[in-house]
């Protein structure tokens, strides 16, 4: 296939007459379909349908340390729970403090703590001139916009296929105090499903930052969300905390993970886990905050997915389900893109997008003709600070949620948009 950038201007008007012939043709379709969140399909949900028959009047709601999980007390989580997430983020169990149903309300609480109250006996940053973060971009839109929320600047570091440019990371924060914290999602990255390699992790956790206060939000949402079973076995990433403590920076990080794509989104369980200063100076606002969160709920997780076995086997019942969707898209993307110079993509292990970018200028475009013709996309531009991406080229696709007629009649659609409006810039620097 050629470039379209090799083109002639009058074969551009010919391809552009008959990209437009098709685009109205689609439009015609009257398609409703959304891929702007990456979702549960109904498929995954139903698969989890059962854990709800763990627990009924008649269970034992007694933890394995004798709590009634019915009532009052065990702040931090039940320690079965604890282990279950440890599991999952890959460390220790006495690192976790067990939360409610979503990581993002515990991402919240930890910038919202810092600001008002600081970290650790330092000044709160909301006394500060200045407070920043660093934002490895493309990355994930919601966690922009807590920061934003809490007016912190926002400075773009750039990701690669190894995790953020670390030479850059080691620069800003070893060199200005007001950089307080760095946006991480390590495994599977959302939108481009990169994997920190095992020389970042040890980087991260060697870090020399100015600001004694400084903390990693390690975000780690996707660690068991394998597509293949190649990806599961290989060797994990490094848990960072330990790493840390290697390194003599016990306090730096703040790990996160849910199980909201695990068994349901909005009814899961979520978790930090950190060092135990960290963990005296969370509980101190814990205390003030709740009486204690849904006991129930970890318990039931608990017994429904029993170990990490469980956990691993019910994540495979999941790839199951997505594969075909990243595989039927990508398919799609290699036989009508490759080649035309027009596009490239990531080609994700794990995780719950693919990154796509397209010629500069295009992404706001593509996205809008996409809404016009019935398919709702993620914002262009969301996937960087302020929704401000410069070179307007970054889209995520979301292939999780719709149906696979669906996602068939998306996928032909998005690629019809790119080429047109590829066609349109091609001809306007003409």
């Amino acid at each position: 296939m050629r470039a379209y950038q090799e083109l002639s201007k009058e074969e551009l008007l010919a391809l552009k007459a008959e990209l437009e012939k098709k685009y109205e043709d689609a439009k015609g379709k009257g398609l409703k379909l959304d891929m702007s969140r990456g979702k549960p399909s109904v498929a995954q949900l139903d698969m989890g349908m059962d854990i709800f028959d763990v627990l009924n009047s008649q269970s034992d709601l007694t933890s394995m340390e004798g709590v009634d999980v019915r009532n009052y007390g065990v702040l931090d989580g039940l320690m079965e729970a604890k282990q279950m997430m440890a599991d999952i983020m890959g460390t220790k169990a006495e690192n976790i403090i067990v939360y409610g149903n979503a990581s993002l309300n515990v991402m919240y609480d930890a910038v919202s703590s810092a600001m008002t109250h600081g970290v650790m006996g330092c000044t709160p940053w909301c006394r500060l001139d200045k407070v920043k973060f660093l934002c490895p971009v493309p990355g994930y839109d919601r966690h922009f916009a807590i920061t934003q929320h809490f007016s912190i600047e926002m400075i773009t570091v750039p990701m690669t296929p190894q995790g953020p440019d670390m030479d850059l990371v080691e620069e800003l924060v070893s060199g200005d105090d007001s950089v307080k914290g760095i946006w991480c999602v390590p495994k599977y990255s959302n939108p481009q499903g990169y994997t920190y390699s095992n020389e970042t992790v040890r980087r991260f956790a060697n870090l020399k930052p100015a600001a004694k206060d400084f903390r990693i939000f390690w975000d780690n949402a996707y660690a068991v969300h394998h597509l293949y079973e190649e990806e599961e076995r290989q060797e994990s990433i490094p848990d960072i905390l330990s790493e840390c403590e290697k390194a003599g920076n016990p306090d730096m990080v703040y790990e996160f993970a849910s199980t909201s794509k695990i068994s349901f989104s909005g009814a899961g369980v979520a978790a930090i886990a950190t060092s135990r200063g960290n963990l005296e100076c969370i509980k101190k606002t814990l205390t003030i905050q709740t009486i204690g969160y849904d006991k129930i709920n970890q318990l039931r997780h608990v017994r429904y997915f029993k170990d990490f076995e469980g956990i691993k086997e019910h994540m495979r019942k999941h790839a199951a389900l997505m594969r075909p969707k990243f595989e039927a898209v990508l398919k799609v993307l290699e036989e009508e893109l490759a080649g035309t110079g027009i596009g490239e993509w990531t080609r994700p292990g794990g995780g719950y997008f693919i990154s796509f970018e397209s010629l500069e200028g295009c992404a706001k475009a593509i996205v809008a003709r996409c809404k016009e013709a019935g398919v709702v996309l993620t914002g262009a531009g969301a996937t960087y600070p302020y929704g401000k991406d410069p070179r307007d080229s970054n889209i995520r696709i979301a292939p999780t949620f719709p149906t696979a007629e669906e996602l068939s009649q998306a996928t032909d659609l998005f690629v019809l948009c790119v080429k047109l409006v590829s066609v349109e810039k091609l001809l306007g620097g003409r």
